[in-house]
């Protein structure tokens, strides 16, 4: 092993001059080439070498071009030594190679991954495989030296070794001394008058030391840190009026021991200009100049402000692009006069209008291509619209099968009016196969076997087979849904179950259900955001009752029987401008669904849901939601409504913190069983059990926010959340218990913090929550699980 220094180079340099000055090395006498043999080859081909020789058999050479031809060879950068020699008319040349690189170690670095210090000696050539060149291995450690010290690691040192192996091969070692961060001492700037210096500071990302610097990580020195400080800092100047301000200069300065730095800046604040005229001049495509005028929000009279600027060219470099000049450039110039105002002329270039040559994508392994292009608005050889990629884009995120999606416009090369538009996507989960042991509150223990899939095959088509046994459910079911089944986007699904509910398991009234049914819908969009669905099922449901039924249970069956064969009719509205499918960050999503027991039907009732939610980015990863539910349920005949089409509430996806359909009416204990022998009390709870209702009410608002520590962020989610609503009854019986109309007294809230992970099994959620106003007849419960579901 020997360590990296100049001894190799100057090895070179003393090969160079002895090519130049020792002519008995090459050779001497004027001859015609009649063969050219290569000896000492082992990686690099013949055909290699050939390629860089100029001269080929049949040519004169003599002792100059000779030289020339080392050199030529030489600075290939493949050989550490060549010799040239005649043998009659044939041109021996014998090379050494430098060695090839076997492997590469790198120690010691934190700050900097593994992996992206690997990418760039990969870009430098450093790399597995490739030829070993000590000059690329002693420029990438300068580099390395320097991206360190950009991050305020003052001390720190790259040391690389090579250890020669056998067959020519070396394994570079590369042992790195990351240092600490220097630490900042003190920010002073200078020249300011009309602002204090904690005003300014309170703009920068670098700060003094405080409590909470261990968190934020704030006082930790980073050249590129300072230099958006530093444009922080002209921003701020400039969107206050302040056109001419300039800083003037910067000192950082490193205390001896370079464990900390005083940063100085020195500022020329100049005086505030008002605007006196906004102009628009240059090539406008065949868009109107009154039509670009109207995007401007640089007005005459105001306050200068370089953040309207920069807004209105972006106004307009977007009108133009989405009218096909993706090339287009539009620069706001100010012009001071000495009048203490200045005008704004707005220079437009608009260029060609730009094609759309081809669209591809990468990235997709599973999901097929003609998935991802049926989701396009931009269409190839169509003007490209800036507008109608960014949705093509959006509604990629909104499938919900890939992570990320991002697009790349490159122009096409020897054209100036053609783009390609490139989508590459990274997939994630969007389904599972698998045979289930679990446990989740409200259920109890869970066996199944499941396969459910919302890509099927790559497909876009969903599709879900499942068995599940459990203390509340036993269940064998069946379903598919197309989302394209014509081209232009109408959906239809269908699906056929077989189920027993056993509603004491999940603290409802003593009573179950076997059901067995089969529907079909379709859907139609009305827009990129809105669709419309109806949909028809048929049910067969048998009520079996517990061993003691509630009262109300008794009279529904003694009034309406036990078994009903219905066929329900479902209408819904959608519309959703949610920027992804799962853990979306923007937008809005809101449905109303109605659906009817039609004419025929053994029962004649009706309910209407809506549900909505809206997400608000406040600031960086942190989003403040808000969630409501409603829904009505009532008769339109003679017949009541059937209890089993309640509304229930409480638990996961409805206000966390109580039981799980625990909250609003409760049922009334029977005096007397089926043989109307009276009943002990002791064999009832006596706050009776959840009955449900046929209005219900909920809220909800999450504040999202990012978990610290945790890097990819698209598989958490973690929120603050609290939760408000309850179940009433507009048909309360008169002995019912804890019945009533809707009042806003009566609603239930609770406060808490919850985190969902996307994992391989499906979404795992739990949260911890307090219920802060419970009333007599609730049930709460402080800590919730659950597998398989989001917030």
């Amino acid at each position: 092993m020997r360590e990296v220094d100049f001894r190799a180079a100057a090895r070179r340099v003393l090969l160079v001059a002895l090519v130049a000055f020792v002519p008995s090395l090459v050779v001497a006498d004027t001859f015609t080439i009649s063969d050219i043999r290569l000896q000492g080859l082992q990686r690099v081909s013949a055909g290699t070498v050939f390629n860089l020789l100029p001269v080929n058999v049949g040519d004169r050479i003599d002792e100059r071009s000779t030289r020339q031809l080392m050199r030529m060879l030489f600075s290939s950068g493949y050989f550490d030594d060549i010799r040239m020699a005649r043998d009659d008319g044939v041109l021996v040349i014998t090379v050494k190679e430098r060695p090839a690189i076997e492997s590469i170690e790198i120690d010691g670095n934190k700050a900097i991954k593994t992996e992206a210090l690997m990418d760039g000696l990969s870009q430098q050539g450093l790399r597995e495989g490739e030829i070993f060149k000590q000059a690329t291995l002693e420029r990438v450690g300068l580099e390395l030296e320097r991206q360190y010290v950009s991050q305020g690691r003052y001390g720190a040192s790259i040391d690389t070794n090579i250890e020669e192996l056998p067959r020519n091969r070396v394994a570079i070692s590369i042992k790195i001394e990351e240092g600490k961060s220097s630490g900042i001492r003190h920010i002073n700037v200078v020249g300011n008058e009309d602002f204090t210096e904690e005003q300014l500071l309170d703009q920068f990302e670098l700060q003094h030391p405080s409590l909470l610097s261990f968190y934020r990580n704030d006082d930790k020195y980073s050249r590129e840190k300072f230099t958006g400080d530093l444009e922080k800092l002209e921003s701020y100047y400039k969107d206050r009026g302040y056109v001419a301000f300039n800083i003037e200069s910067t000192q950082v300065s490193i205390t001896p021991d370079r464990s900390q730095v005083y940063i100085t800046v020195n500022v020329d604040e100049g005086d505030v200009y008002t605007v006196r005229d906004v102009g628009l001049i240059g090539e406008l495509g065949d868009l109107e100049p009154e039509a670009l005028r109207s995007l401007f929000v640089v007005e005459a009279g105001q306050t200068f402000s370089q953040a309207r600027v920069t807004a209105t060219e972006e106004f307009i470099t977007t009108a133009l692009g989405n009218a096909g000049f993706t090339f287009a450039t539009a620069s706001g110039v100010p012009r001071i006069n000495e009048d203490g105002s200045v005008d704004v002329e707005f220079f437009v270039d608009a260029g060609k209008r730009a094609y759309v040559r081809r669209i591809s994508f990468s990235g997709n392994r599973v999901t097929q291509d003609e998935v991802m292009r049926r989701e396009m608005r931009q269409m190839e050889a169509g003007w490209a619209s800036t507008a109608q990629i960014d949705l093509s884009k959006v509604r990629l995120e909104r499938l919900g099968y890939f992570g990320t999606v991002d697009v790349e416009t490159p122009q096409v090369p020897g054209t100036d009016d053609q783009i390609d538009v490139n989508f590459t996507v990274e997939e994630q989960p969007s389904g599972s196969i698998s045979a289930t042991l679990g446990y989740a509150q409200g259920t109890g223990l869970i066996l199944g076997a499941n396969y459910q899939q919302n890509n099927v095959f790559g497909t876009g088509n969903q599709l879900g087979i499942g068995v599940s046994v459990s203390d509340y459910q036993k269940s064998a079911s069946f379903n598919y849904f197309n989302p394209y089944y014509t081209l232009d986007g109408i959906s239809r699904g269908f699906n056929v179950f077989v189920r027993r509910l056993d509603f004491d398991e999940r603290n409802i009234a003593r009573f179950s259900t076997d059901a067995a049914g089969l529907g079909v819908n379709f859907g139609f969009p009305i827009g990129e955001t809105q669709r419309i669905n109806f949909g028809l099922q048929a049910e067969y449901t048998e009520i079996l009752e517990g061993r003691f039924p509630a009262r109300e249970i008794q009279d529904y069956l003694r009034e309406n029987g036990a078994d009903a064969l219905n066929f329900k009719a479902n209408f819904s509205w959608s519309s959703s401008t949610l920027n992804r499918g799962l853990f979306p960050t923007r937008g809005t999503a809101q449905q109303i669904s109605l659906e009817v027991a039609v004419p025929g039907s053994d029962t004649e009732f009706y309910k209407l849901i809506y549900n909505g939610e809206r997400y608000f980015p406040l600031w960086g990863d942190w989003t403040l939601r808000l969630r409501t539910e409603l829904g009505y349920a009532d008769t339109y005949g003679d017949l009541d409504i059937p209890f089993y089409e309640h509304f229930f509430s409480g638990g996961f996806g409805s206000v966390r913190g109580f039981e799980s359909s625990t909250l609003g009416p409760r049922s009334t204990n029977p005096d007397v069983d089926i043989n109307g022998n009276p009943l002990p009390r002791a064999f009832f709870d006596p706050d009776g059990d959840p009955f449900g209702g046929n209005l219900l009410t909920e809220f909800s608002a999450e504040l999202i926010f990012p978990l610290p520590f945790v890097d990819d962020t698209r598989q958490f989610r973690s929120v603050f959340f609290v939760d408000a609503g309850n179940v009433f009854s507009t048909n309360c019986r008169s002995y019912s218990r804890n019945c009533f109309d809707f009042d806003a007294d009566e609603l239930r809230y609770a406060f808490g913090f919850g985190v969902t992970w996307l994992t391989g099994l499906g979404p795992m959620t739990f949260s911890i929550a307090k219920p802060f106003n419970d009333g007599e007849f609730d049930e709460t419960e402080s800590f919730q699980f659950e597998l398989g579901r989001t917030f």
